[in-house]
């Protein structure tokens, strides 16, 4: 069995926590994402993503039904601040974010820099 990129199971069962738009529990998601994944593993990714504060879980019958904590965008914010704790030069590594920004990504941040956001 070829052994997957790392992320891409926790990407695709938070896309099907945003997709179902109300709390799964493990088989729920599982039969949603229709992987060829035992319930082990996606309740090990679920345990993980509750870990990082990813997802959240309310008791749901002998189990528990799953809650992503933010959507698409907030994730991807939270993780490029991560990254940026990460190395005390935060300068360099801003200046180096900023200058492979496409031009319109450029703008865009500009805008929201000057608070004229979309």
């Amino acid at each position: 069995m070829e052994r997957r990129p790392s992320g891409e199971l926790e990407s695709t069962i938070l896309a099907a926590l945003w997709a179902a738009g109300t709390p799964l529990t493990a088989g729920q998601v599982q039969e949603a994402i229709g992987a060829e994944l035992a319930r082990t593993t996606v309740t090990t990714i679920l345990s993980r993503l509750l870990e990082k504060g990813t997802v959240a879980r309310t008791r749901s019958g002998r189990g528990f039904a799953y809650t992503p904590t933010e959507d698409a965008a907030g994730l991807t914010a939270r993780r490029m601040h991560s990254e940026l704790r990460k190395d005390e030069d935060r300068s360099t590594v801003l200046a180096r974010f900023v200058s492979q920004l496409s031009d319109e990504d450029e703008r865009l941040l500009r805008d929201l820099l000057d608070g004229d956001a979309r």
